[in-house]
């Protein structure tokens, strides 16, 4: 028997509950109709992540052996939903259903694709504007998806940039704290041209004699995702409020793990950085507040944008 809209959504407050406590916590601060768009935006996007990744529910990567077919099964799922036939998973389901009764356009549904696809061809970056080019596709992107999802017109585009703007934060900080991680399944995403400034041979940036400069190129990724994140406030203010609520709560609670990896220097990448369930809900108080303050206009000007990643 099909599986109903409740099932599908029950599904996706299931996947987001297990994939991320910090996202699911945002997610319950806004009206109830927007936050199971979230929901159902996010199960796709974590059901595409541990298809590509090898993961379960955002844990556990490994070395995938078929990635051009995992990433085949992906596009299909998402062309078949989208065209209105039915899935047997509810993830794909999650995403036919919020794109239709949200309107998302399918320009960055696709954009999201592109940065699995990114990763099946082992791709790394060999400029800094080619790290944002990849953070773009797999977190930016679904910032513009999400603000749609809020009610951002798609038109608006300068609040759609400022969105982007938080998803490229979110990445720059996932980066800086999965170094090692990442390392160990055969992934860098830090630019060759930022190793070669070190004087650091590719492939070996994780080896204790290079641990001093790593250090500092991990606190680079954490101060660029903190102008990220600036940025990112400025467009928060022209959501509803209990939508601003919630990207406020979000972005101070993922904000957290950049200012952790940076803190702890050396010592980053011992144990994977968290935030505490304490500060979460600290900052779910901190983001009520601030969504009653009108924030500083802070310029886009020196930040990537949107139109390089039609270049």
């Amino acid at each position: 028997m099909a599986m109903t809209r409740a099932d599908i959504v029950a599904h996706a407050r299931d996947s987001i509950a297990k994939g991320s406590r910090s996202f699911a916590l945002a997610s319950k601060l806004f009206d109830s109709e927007t936050r199971e768009h979230a929901w159902l935006l996010y199960a796709w996007c974590r059901r595409c992540d541990d298809l590509a990744d090898g993961q379960d529910m955002g844990h556990g990567m490994s070395h995938v052996d078929d990635p051009e077919a995992r990433l085949e099964e992906i596009r299909y799922e998402t062309q078949r939903t989208l065209s209105g036939d039915s899935c047997k998973d509810p993830a794909f389901s999650a995403l036919g259903i919020v794109a239709s009764e949200c309107n998302l356009p399918r320009r960055y549904i696709d954009d999201v694709i592109e940065g699995f696809a990114l990763d099946a061809r082992d791709w790394r970056p060999r400029t800094e504007h080619d790290l944002y080019q990849y953070c773009y596709h797999v977190a930016g992107a679904v910032g513009r998806l999400m603000a749609i999802i809020m009610g951002v017109p798609p038109q608006d585009t300068k609040t759609l940039d400022r969105a982007t703007d938080l998803g490229l934060a979110f990445q720059l900080a996932n980066i800086a704290r999965d170094l090692e991680e990442d390392d160990a399944a055969g992934r860098c995403y830090l630019p060759e041209e930022w190793l070669a400034e070190m004087d650091m041979p590719p492939g070996q940036h994780m080896k204790p004699p290079f641990r001093d400069r790593l250090v500092l190129l991990a606190q680079r990724l954490c101060d660029n995702a903190e102008l990220y994140e600036a940025s990112a406030r400025v467009g928060a203010a022209r959501l509803p409020f209990r939508s601003r609520w919630a990207v406020l709560a979000a972005a101070g609670i993922y904000g957290d793990i950049a200012r952790e990896v940076r803190t702890r220097g050396g010592a980053a990448w011992d144990h994977r950085t968290v935030t505490s369930k304490a500060s979460k809900i600290g900052w779910v108080v901190k983001a009520f507040m601030q969504a009653q303050q009108k924030p500083s206009n802070i310029s886009r000007e020196m930040l990537w944008t949107y139109d390089d990643a039609r270049g």
